[in-house]
């Protein structure tokens, strides 16, 4: 009788953004217990894509600070990779794991939180320090859907954002959807089911058709997809910004409330990040980030014009395209 692989659970339902930067952190917990059975706890919105990392075996339903509903024995190994704690803590101390790994919290020893530190960065150094491997921060990909994407070779305009104060205006949005669109690209608009009005005005104010429209008409994959087939990414701080860097999908990327050097991409030439903030900004505010505001149209134009020539036909290892 085969005996089943000790678990190693690590804990991260949050949104899209968040859990593509975990990833690296993810693969480093897998370095460390090569022979446990790494099981994701994550939310059900994110299972689809979760299953798309490669050092994940299973993937476990969970909501945010929430006990999980895990029947098996113990876990080997239990990692908290979704804050500081101590409230995340419990939800992995309650699993009775042999190993705990959190960050230092009354209670849990660990090591030191830094508010300054970028995401991937920090959960790379708690899994290193904690475990003893290295962490590598470029290990940000993952693999492309087996979903065929509704478009190939599309340029993504995002104009969404969790919240309106990381959200630059649609009219603005609209402008460079025009710009592209008169060079000659395919310009496709996307965002979840409750950004579909956003999506149609941003594509009547650019003069484009209502196909050009897929937001609310595509599923997470499919939205994974569309972005791995990507000639081009143009949104704000959001989760299809990650979801470009996890392609390595050229991308322009505009930033407010919330420092490119705490959730912007990894220093590769095709990502271009602007951001004219002092880190003092809301990443919750309701109203736009003034940081945000000041990014204008033409400056993203011109990012856009000197990105282009050098990366627009580059195309991933392993992406749908080639």
């Amino acid at each position: 009788m085969s005996v089943e692989a000790p678990a190693a659970v690590v804990l991260r339902p949050l949104g899209l953004g968040d859990l593509l930067t975990g990833v690296p952190a993810i693969r480093a917990v897998r370095a460390a217990v090569p022979g446990h059975r790494v099981v994701l706890a994550t939310t059900t919105a994110l299972q689809p894509l979760a299953a798309l990392i490669d050092a994940v075996d299973e993937v476990l339903p969970a909501r945010e600070l929430e006990p999980l509903d895990w029947s098996g024995p113990p876990p080997e190994l239990a990692v908290d990779l979704h804050g500081k704690g101590p409230a995340s803590h419990v939800v992995v101390a309650g699993l009775h794991p042999q190993r705990l790994l959190t960050f230092a919290s009354p209670g849990y020893p660990g090591p030191t939180w830094y508010p300054d530190e970028h995401e991937v960065q920090r959960w790379c150094r708690l899994v290193s320090e904690g475990l003893g491997v290295d962490a590598d921060p470029d290990a940000l990909d993952i693999a492309v859907p087996a979903v065929p994407p509704p478009v190939r070779g599309a340029t993504v305009v995002h104009p969404g954002a969790a919240f309106p104060g990381r959200r630059w205006p649609a009219e603005r949005f609209a402008a460079v959807a025009r710009h592209l669109a008169a060079r000659g690209h395919d310009v496709r608009i996307t965002g979840g089911p409750a950004e579909v009005e956003l999506a149609r005005s941003v594509a009547a104010a650019a003069g484009l058709p209502e196909s050009a429209v897929l937001a609310g008409r595509t599923t997470s994959v499919e939205l994974a997809s569309v972005v791995a087939a990507a000639r081009l990414v143009v949104c704000g701080d959001t989760g299809v910004a990650h979801l470009a860097t996890a392609y390595r999908r050229p991308s322009v990327v505009l930033f407010g409330p919330v420092p490119p050097a705490l959730w912007g991409p990894p220093p590769r030439p095709q990502h271009v990040v602007l951001w004219h903030g002092d880190g003092t900004g809301d990443p919750w505010g309701t109203d736009l980030d003034p940081a945000l505001a000041e990014i204008t149209v033409d400056e993203v134009e011109g990012a856009l014009d000197e990105l282009l020539p050098g990366h627009a036909e580059w195309i991933p290892e392993g992406s749908a395209q080639a």
